[in-house]
């Protein structure tokens, strides 16, 4: 009996708890973002985004090389959730072994991409986060930080598109059978490569605010489809669960877009940061499915009937997370 009841338990729980986490309040990753772009000798260009979060930018500003001294004024504008600054540098001596920073970014709970482009040499990528916000000019920059930097910032996208991971959960409820589970991820993966790269290189363009909340319908339809099956009336998604995911795979690629969007690609390197933030999604998405399927090992000596009421718990759960989002994302059309 306490079997059962953990696994009731479970069934309600886990959805509340990817919701209710610290870390589901960042629906999308919006980094900080500094370049540095070297404009002839010695002197440099500076874009600086700050995001801004409840209506209020994050209080974090570069701390660039001692011997760059500012020239002009500044020129500040708004874009859709960024506050942007651009101004001009003179760095006497260059600023190969310089240290640069963001102050404020340890004690944030966001991250900073910083990008050093200078003439003649290799485009340096960072990613900066609050236990490490500063790095060394490096002279001759591989693209192994590029690689490394669009990688995790995939997995940590992933991991913190909460959305996107209620979405993958309920296929998993639907879908029985190795064979099946592996075609459903399969379609679903790349139907979302497939749309993110085609918006991420501007062959395609959607408004975001739209697309997510369709994103948030795609997961009250999976919710009604579990509860529709557990009542003996299963539909087209039981059926092909691999169409299903292909189809709204599609959608999902278009928010996976809308993320790399806000942090940016380096002009440079957009195959290979588009692949590596790609990769960090993949990655992230098979570890949190090989989750849920040890948990639902826990499942295995328990009831046929039970394990149904477990995921009928679910699907409500699931149901009424996402009707929330779908009247909190349309609403804001109109805000």
């Amino acid at each position: 009996m306490r079997r059962i009841l953990r696994l009731l338990g479970l069934g309600i729980l886990l959805p509340l708890v990817l919701v209710a986490s610290p870390l589901s309040h960042a629906h999308e990753i919006k980094p900080a973002y500094l370049e540095l772009k070297e404009a002839s000798n010695d002197v440099w260009e500076v874009l600086w985004k700050m995001p801004i979060k409840g209506g209020i930018p994050a209080p974090m500003e570069p701390t660039l090389p001692a011997n760059c001294r500012e020239q002009g004024d500044r020129v500040s504008f708004e874009v859709t959730g960024a506050r942007v600054h651009r101004w001009r540098l003179t760095c006497e001596g260059g600023i190969d072994g310089q240290p640069v920073a963001i102050a404020g970014l340890q004690h944030s709970m966001t991250d900073a991409l910083v990008r050093i482009a200078g003439v003649d040499r290799p485009v340096q990528t960072v990613r900066l986060t609050p236990r490490q916000h500063s790095t060394i000019v490096d002279a001759a920059p591989g693209t192994g930080a590029i690689v490394w930097s669009y990688f995790t910032l995939g997995v940590e996208h992933i991991l913190l598109g909460i959305d996107h991971l209620l979405f993958v959960f309920a296929l998993l409820l639907i879908v029985i059978g190795w064979r099946r589970l592996l075609a459903t991820i399969t379609a679903f993966t790349v139907a979302h490569s497939i749309t993110l790269s085609a918006a991420s290189l501007g062959v395609i363009q959607i408004p975001q605010a739209p697309v997510e909340a369709v994103i948030a319908l795609s997961i009250l339809l999976l919710a009604a489809e579990i509860v529709r099956a557990q009542f003996g009336r299963p539909g087209q998604t039981h059926r092909s669960p691999w169409l299903v995911a292909f189809g709204f795979g599609l959608l999902h690629g278009f928010g996976f877009a809308g993320a790399l969007t806000e942090i940016g690609l380096p002009a440079t390197d957009i195959p290979l940061a588009l692949l590596s933030f790609n990769a960090g999604v993949e990655v992230g998405q098979l570890l949190f499915v090989a989750g849920v399927v040890c948990l639902g090992y826990l499942a295995l000596g328990v009831a046929q009937r039970y394990r149904q009421l477990a995921r009928l718990a679910a699907a409500y759960s699931i149901g009424s997370i996402a009707m929330f989002w779908t009247i909190e994302r349309i609403s804001a059309f109109y805000v």
